[in-house]
């Protein structure tokens, strides 16, 4: 374990000892995942949307027992019981609470009033803007390259639209997985990078090895963007399930996304009245349509099934484009230790070109 090289206003503000981020991954960011990241000096996020509250809170617990380092836990803003689970992070002494969408400024003040940073996941300048001026600490800006949803802009040029547009802490996630990213992002401006795919396929991640030995063998072109599953643009690994469904239309779909929804209920625990609920939330928030809420409950099933499961025949495998580069499976401390080196190294090396 080495000790800090590179200090940053994320590393100040977040009080891990490296700029590195493990994003929130559904099925994939667990207690085991989370606590191994933190302790190799990085940020570690629960990934909570496929958690029941009770199943939040036990995994919170676990986290701090298995490390005295800060951690985050990533939350649906449009969730029904949202401030409930803001909640539960202040009762634990959560250091970092990160969110897909863009929490109200009622949920951000509630967190900061306890001292804990709010971090939120955007993906347009103008997304930057609005949280900022709402009090959010710092961002996690992804590009196009990034696994799971994500939008059509490549990092390279998101990322400095964003930059120019706020004052706060950004962290740059979507392609990131060495040494050399973590130096290019810093040199962009960026505070820290976010990396998903690339901690997927490490030692403490929980996802089958079977699973993991498909992504090693993928190449560059082997990921795809489908609207497919549910409704929103999802990069993941292209399979025989994948080209099934881009060649499936909606009414043939609708019977298995009646099955994951009731298969989604029972396995959370939520009442028909809080399905209800969230969907509406979601409508309001992401200005889904009815079709697209529906199939928004294929997302966590067929993740689980997959990530979890290890059937890729029925789960889909979130997926960002590094998988293409990416060839061993280190444990979270070597990769954290490899990748802030090589990124010391480098901007040495870039410095010795200033005259």
């Amino acid at each position: 374990m080495i000790d800090q090289l590179i200090r940053t206003p994320f590393t100040d503000l977040t009080g891990v000892r490296h700029p590195v981020a493990q994003t929130g991954m559904g099925w994939v960011s667990g207690p085991r995942l989370v606590s191994g990241t933190a302790n190799a000096g990085g940020l570690g996020i629960l990934a909570s949307a496929t958690m029941t509250f009770a199943e939040l809170e036990q995994a919170i617990i676990e986290v701090k027992g298995r490390t005295d380092q800060p951690f985050g836990v990533n939350l649906r803003a449009d969730a029904g019981d949202a401030k409930d689970r803001c909640r539960l992070l202040i009762d634990h002494g959560v250091k970092v609470a990160s969110f897909a969408l863009a929490p109200k400024p009622d949920l951000i003040a509630m967190l900061k009033e306890h001292g804990i940073v709010v971090m939120p996941s955007i993906g347009a300048a103008k997304h930057a803007v609005k949280v900022a001026s709402w009090g959010a600490d710092a961002v996690m800006v992804q590009g196009g390259e990034g696994g799971g949803h994500t939008g059509p802009v490549p990092t390279t040029l998101l990322l400095p639209t964003v930059l120019d547009a706020v004052d706060i802490p950004v962290i740059a996630a979507g392609g990131f997985f060495d040494g050399r990213g973590l130096a290019a992002a810093l040199s962009y401006g960026a505070a820290g990078v976010g990396m998903g795919t690339r901690f997927l396929l490490t030692r403490d991640s929980a996802v089958p090895d079977a699973v993991k030995r498909l992504y090693l063998e993928r190449g560059l072109t082997d990921t795809v963007v489908t609207a497919k599953v549910d409704g929103m643009p999802h990069r993941m690994l292209r399979t025989d399930l994948v080209a099934e469904l881009e060649e499936t239309g909606t009414l043939k779909r609708l019977g298995p996304t009646v099955r994951r929804t009731l298969e989604f209920k029972r396995d959370t625990g939520m009442s028909w009245l809080a399905l209800a609920k969230d969907g509406r939330e979601m409508r309001k928030a992401q200005g889904r349509t009815l079709g697209q809420m529906a199939l928004a409950a294929n997302t966590p099933m067929m993740l689980k099934a997959g990530l979890v499961e290890g059937d890729t025949t029925a789960g889909v495998l979130a997926s960002g484009q590094v998988v293409g580069v990416i060839d061993d499976l280190p444990t979270c401390e070597e990769l954290v230790d490899r990748v802030v080196t090589r990124a010391a190294d480098e901007l040495r090396r870039a410095a010795s070109y200033v005259v």
